[in-house]
């Protein structure tokens, strides 16, 4: 696997995939380690899970710095993903004690009836480049305090960043085995999916890789939990607070680059405040700063690959050729490295890409609609069903067009983010199942009823 700095096109290092036997080696490790490390106190796994946390913060500058290198993320937005991290893991140290509490039912006099949550096994996490620690943390702090083991099938050009994980989790005391990074390529992860050490499969990526995973772990009857691709729209109505709807509505497309499945990627405007909206709006998408990573002034890095940023022009140029106009960007900057401009696209067509493809780097598309009503159409206008993100004055009317918007969550006047007190997860093309808070940590245990006469 070579690691390839986005930023400069060098190749920085070079990781030797895991041969067969090593991988075979990890799969019996995680079967071992699991025997022990369920019947482990519950509290002594929280005491861990905090202590995970605590390298997270001490080394916050080092683990930032690698995904940095490997993917391009801006180093200050490195730096808030490691501690958002520890963040989580502070969050079930703290809160999985209750959330794993057992749950009473009426029974007949002298018998006891309850639900207790034991864990699955070993649980493989297919995890993408964009948040490289954050992502897999969402997933290991919960399972693996639950009293799961976790496998970890990282993207291809984070490897530094997966190794850092497994780091983490050694220096704060884990038993070897509990959490393991398998240093794979894509085409090997099927057969680790089918053995029958592995006993659930969660995936953070596209639709295809989702409908693979799924497809396999169904063949095989083990649970599943995907968190897919998004086309999240963000909707400013005719009484939005429009300087704090374009301030945020900046950062939700722009944050990591643009490249994040629940990023706003649609704006559809009230034609009553669309002119005003579209004009601050540009100016400033204008005036991030787009540069070195390593800079802390810089708000927008280079897409993670080459490859990624030549199929978000492509996306571009054929929105163009179908009507769409470029009100700012829309062409790869010069020099090295794989930079693409903060881009908004206006009068975009129904049916081209800007409108029906999630585009997975800085380019917004711009809607004007008359009415409340057209909004919420546009909105849900869509095979996505990640986030949404609604904006007025009026909190109730908010919270009404909330509950018509088709998506996993929807936030009024904010954007869309993921937090570890509240579920996360989508609907439609954007997957199943939650992630984080009391649901989160209950998707791969073992619900058991035991009745006690």
């Amino acid at each position: 696997m070579d690691v390839v700095n986005p930023a400069t096109g060098e190749t920085v290092e070079t990781y030797e995939t895991d041969s067969s036997a090593e991988v075979e080696a990890k799969l019996d490790r995680a079967t071992d380690a699991f025997e022990t490390w369920r019947d482990r106190p519950l509290r002594e796994r929280e005491e861990l899970l905090a202590r995970a946390g605590e390298v997270l913060r001490e080394n916050k500058h080092e683990y930032a710095e690698t995904m940095t290198e490997e993917m391009g993320k801006p180093i200050s937005q490195s730096i808030g993903e490691v501690e958002k991290c520890a963040w989580v893991c502070d969050h079930y140290a703290e809160h999985a004690s209750a959330y794993l509490e057992p749950d009473g039912h009426p029974s007949p006099p002298g018998t006891r009836v309850k639900t207790v949550y034991d864990p699955l096994g070993p649980v493989l996490a297919v995890m993408p480049w964009n948040f490289p620690l954050w992502q897999v943390f969402r997933f290991a702090a919960p399972y693996l305090v639950a009293g799961n083991v976790g496998l970890l099938k990282h993207a291809s050009n984070v490897p530094g960043s997966a190794l850092a994980i497994e780091e983490v989790f050694r220096e704060a005391g884990f038993p070897e085995g509990v959490f393991q990074t398998l240093l794979i390529p894509s085409s090997a992860v099927e057969d680790v999916l089918v053995d029958h050490r592995v006993r659930a499969a969660t995936l953070t990526g596209s639709g295809p890789a989702g409908r693979a995973v799924a497809s396999t772990a169904g063949d095989n009857l083990k649970k599943t939990v995907l968190e897919l691709g998004g086309s999240d729209p963000f909707v400013v109505l005719d009484d939005a607070d429009i300087e704090a709807a374009v301030e945020t509505g900046t950062w939700a497309r722009n944050l990591n680059g643009g490249q994040s499945c629940i990023a706003a990627k649609r704006f559809i405007v009230h034609t009553d405040v669309y002119d005003a909206f579209v004009d601050r709006f540009v100016s400033e998408v204008e005036a991030l700063v787009v540069g070195d990573p390593t800079d802390e002034d810089t708000d927008v890095g280079p897409q993670a690959r080459a490859g990624l940023m030549t199929e978000l022009h492509e996306q571009v140029e054929a929105s163009v050729e179908a009507g769409a106009t470029v009100l700012t960007g829309g062409e790869p900057l010069d020099g090295d490295g794989a930079f693409y401009p903060p881009t908004v696209l206006a009068d975009v067509p129904e049916g081209c890409p800007a409108d029906t493809e999630e585009t997975f780097g800085p380019v917004a598309s711009v809607y004007e609609v008359d009415d409340e009503a057209a909004a919420i159409e546009k909105a849900n206008d869509t095979e996505f069903g990640l986030g949404a993100s609604v904006w007025t004055e009026d909190r109730h009317r908010g919270e009404a067009i909330a509950r018509r918007i088709d998506a996993g969550c929807v936030y009024v006047n904010e954007l869309v983010k993921s937090d570890p007190r509240v579920p996360f997860g989508g609907i439609k093309e954007s997957g199943y199942g939650r992630e984080l808070s009391e649901p989160g940590i209950k998707e791969f245990v073992n619900r058991k009823t035991v009745w006690v006469n």
